[in-house]
């Protein structure tokens, strides 16, 4: 029923923006929108994860961790900032590099196991932020089509150590991860951090 509530209201203060010309009341309706778009967003992956068909595919457990495993060794080294994720309900973290560690200001044992939206919520600061949302419409593709998806450059921002959040722009990339017979394990996303680039401009 919730979920059925977020569509009609999406659909709603979408025909609204699309009607409206005053900017107060366009201000207003957009951030009506991000607000439930991203309320669908944690919802259906808190249900589904980022697998929105009625009965998710089952996967046995011993293949998550062999292809882990065949992972692990470029994921560890790697420069570039990677996590692993659950396509489950929940969109767990699996693990993330010392690379996004680094990136995100976060610690891996403190990360992995955790919901994804838990630990990189939006920034409640900012009512029209719409990391969530976008980044959960991605994965939910890549799990759709079983392909990788190239979002454009989000702005999503990090809390630090005290939980202040900080402004970061990143040109995030999603990737499904298939075992040998083709079935879905994991998701495999990464972001360069392009703050710089983008204040810069």
């Amino acid at each position: 029923m919730q979920r059925f509530v977020c569509e009609q209201n999406i659909a709603h203060f979408a025909r609204l923006l699309g009607e409206a010309t005053d900017p107060t009341l366009r201000r207003t309706l957009l951030t009506l929108l991000s607000s439930a778009r991203r309320e669908l967003a944690l919802l259906n992956s808190q249900l589904s994860g980022a697998n929105l068909s009625p009965v998710p595919p089952k996967r046995p457990s011993g293949d998550l961790e062999s292809v882990i495993n065949q992972l692990r060794p470029s994921f560890e080294t790697s420069e570039h900032a990677y996590m692993l994720l659950d396509p489950g309900p929940g969109l767990k973290i699996i693990d993330i590099n010392d690379a996004y560690a680094r990136a995100t200001l976060t610690n891996r044992r403190d990360v992995a196991g955790k919901p994804l939206f838990d630990v990189f919520p939006d920034n409640p600061a900012i009512d029209t932020a719409d990391g969530v949302s976008n980044l959960y419409e991605s994965l939910s593709s890549v799990v759709e089509t079983g392909q990788p998806h190239a979002m454009s450059v989000q702005r999503y921002d990090i809390r630090d150590a005290s939980g202040v959040f900080i402004e970061r722009y990143w040109q995030p990339i999603n990737t499904p991860i298939h075992d040998a017979d083709g079935r879905l394990i994991c998701l495999l996303h990464h972001v360069e951090d392009v703050t710089a680039e983008v204040l810069a401009s």
